[in-house]
């Protein structure tokens, strides 16, 4: 059983090339589990979280596994649209603008590689952000 905050290497081996990819994007170590970041900004965070210490997330325990999470930014008049529906993404508990996808089996790594990248598009300064091709219309 992995402890609280520690990542699963499939799923560090998913993320790595999505984040790699962003324009001055570097990973480390966070105080649970590991970021990526744009200068002093975080684009991701994924970790483990404690069901004991953070509730919200018991429910996502499976055969007394606790998920592993990403945090992520979204632009905020997005933030409602993609967390109403619930499981796989909820709100967290801070920021405007900040959601939480529930990482595992079910995830679909093209959507995640989206958001990471609207999320970075929305921490990098523009003229980074301009350097990430955007999807073409009615992708």
């Amino acid at each position: 059983m992995s402890g609280p905050g520690d990542v699963p290497p499939e799923i560090l081996d998913r993320l790595r090339p999505i984040c790699r990819r962003l324009p001055e994007t570097y990973e480390e170590p966070a105080w649970i589990g590991v970021r990526w970041r744009i200068r002093a900004r975080t684009v991701a965070h994924v970790y483990t979280p404690d069901p004991e210490r953070h509730p919200g997330y018991a429910r996502y325990v499976i055969a007394g596994e606790a998920p592993t999470v990403m945090t992520f930014r979204v632009p905020a008049d997005d933030l409602l649209g993609l967390t109403a529906p619930g499981f796989p993404y909820l709100r967290a508990p801070w920021g405007r603008n900040v959601a939480v996808a529930i990482l595992g089996d079910h995830t679909d790594w093209t959507e995640v590689a989206e958001l990471i990248t609207d999320s970075y598009r929305e921490t990098a300064p523009r003229f980074l952000a301009a350097r990430v091709a955007l999807p073409p219309p009615g992708d």
